[in-house]
C-alpha cells in the first residue's frame, strides 16, 4: 500500500525496505531477471543476518514467478539458487486458502528443498529457518523433530533442534526466533510463546531486533481476543506492556547509534507500541526513521481500516512534537 502523510510525504510498502541494493535485485527478479540476485547473494554470504533477510525478501518475490526455473536451467549450480528455491517452496507451502492436499504436497516439496539447501551451503541458517517455518503446519507436533526437549526445563518440547541448528550459523537470528514464536502461536499457546520470548530476551545482545518480540505478542493477543477493548486497555494502563515498548525503543536506539537498523516491520511495531502506550514523541522519532517506508503490520491486524489507523497514529505522534 502507498500511504500519504503531510505535505510531500509518501510512505511506500516494499519487501526490501531501506536496503537499496536489495530493492534493485527484487525489481530485477520481478522482471524475470536473476543476475542481480545472484550477485547480491554472493556479496551477502559473509553477513548471515544480511543473507537471511535478503534471501527472505527475494524468496517471497520468486515464489510468485518462474524466474528460478529459468535460472536453474541456465546455471544449475548458481550460488544461492538452491537457497532461494527452498525459500520460494516454503513461501508457497505457507500460503493461506489452500486445500489440505495442496498444503501437504507443497510441504513435502518445501522440506525436500530445505534439506537439499542444507547439504549445499554449510553454515547456511536458511534451510533450518525454512524447516522451522514449516513446523507451523504441524500444530499437533506429530513429527519427531517437533517433539524435541527444550534447553530450558520450563519450556515444553518443540522444534528446538531446528532452532538450535539455525543458531549455530547465527546465534541471534531474527527470523529464526520469529518462526519459533509463530509455531507456538499457531498452536494457540500464548503462554509458552510469552515464556519463550522472556527466556531468550534475558540474554539477547544490546540493540537486537528481538527486543521487538513482546510487541508482536501483544498484537497477537489483540487479534485473537474476543473482547478487544480489554486488550487495548493493557496498552494504555499495564506498566509491563509500556516497559516492553520502552525497552524495545532503547535497543532500537542502540542499534541506530551503532549504524544499524531494524526491519521496517519491527520499526512499525515499535512505532505503534510507543504511540498506543502514550509515548507519542518517541513514536514520532521512529516514524521519521521509517520514512519513506511502511509495513502493513501491525496495522492490518488491529483494524479493518489499517491505513486510517496508521494515519491517526502518525498525525497524533507528530503533533506531539510541535
Amino acid at each position: 500500500m502507498d500511504v500519504s502523510y503531510g505535505p510531500g510525504a509518501q510512505l511506500v510498502q516494499h519487501p526490501a525496505g531501506h536496503d537499496g541494493e536489495l530493492r534493485g535485485a527484487v525489481e530485477e527478479l520481478r522482471a524475470g531477471r536473476w543476475l542481480a540476485a545472484r550477485a547480491l547473494l554472493a556479496g551477502s554470504w559473509g553477513d548471515r543476518s544480511l543473507w537471511t533477510s535478503r534471501t527472505q525478501a527475494l524468496g517471497v518475490v520468486a515464489a510468485h514467478t518462474d524466474v528460478l526455473r529459468h535460472w536453474a536451467r541456465e546455471e544449475p549450480s548458481g550460488f544461492g539458487l538452491v537457497t532461494l528455491q527452498a525459500r520460494a517452496a516454503v513461501e508457497l507451502a505457507l500460503l493461506p486458502a489452500q486445500t489440505h492436499g495442496e498444503v501437504r504436497a507443497r510441504e513435502r516439496e518445501a522440506r525436500g528443498w530445505c534439506w537439499q539447501a542444507a547439504s549445499v551451503l554449510a553454515g547456511d541458517p536458511v534451510p533450518w529457518i525454512g524447516l522451522l517455518a514449516l513446523a507451523q503446519l504441524d500444530p499437533d507436533q506429530e513429527r519427531p523433530e517437533h517433539q524435541v526437549a527444550a534447553p530450558d526445563q520450563m519450556l515444553p518440547p518443540g522444534p528446538w533442534g531446528l532452532l538450535g541448528q539455525a543458531r549455530l550459523a547465527d546465534p541471534w537470528c531474527r527470523e529464526a526466533f520469529h518462526r519459533m514464536l509463530r509455531f507456538w502461536l499457531a498452536r494457540g499457546d500464548g503462554g509458552t510463546a510469552a515464556e519463550f520470548v522472556a527466556t531468550y530476551l534475558a540474554a539477547a545482545p544490546p540493540g537486537s531486533p528481538l527486543y521487538a518480540l513482546p510487541l508482536y505478542l501483544q498484537v497477537d493477543r489483540y487479534r485473537r481476543a474476543e473482547r478487544k477493548e480489554a486488550v487495548a486497555l493493557l496498552w494504555t494502563h499495564d506498566e509491563g506492556v509500556k516497559a516492553a515498548a520502552l525497552r524495545a525503543y532503547e535497543h532500537w536506539h542502540t542499534a541506530r547509534s551503532a549504524g544499524g537498523r531494524w526491519a521496517v516491520v519491527d520499526e512499525s511495531h515499535l512505532a505503534h507500541a510507543l504511540w498506543v502506550t502514550r509515548e507519542p514523541a518517541l513514536a514520532a522519532e521512529v516514524f521519521a526513521a521509517l520514512d519513506p517506508f511502511v509495513s502493513s503490520q501491525p496495522w492490518a491486524s488491529l483494524s479493518g481500516r489499517p491505513e486510517q489507523l496508521l494515519h491517526q497514529a502518525m498525525a497524533q505522534s507528530f503533533a506531539a512534537t510541535r
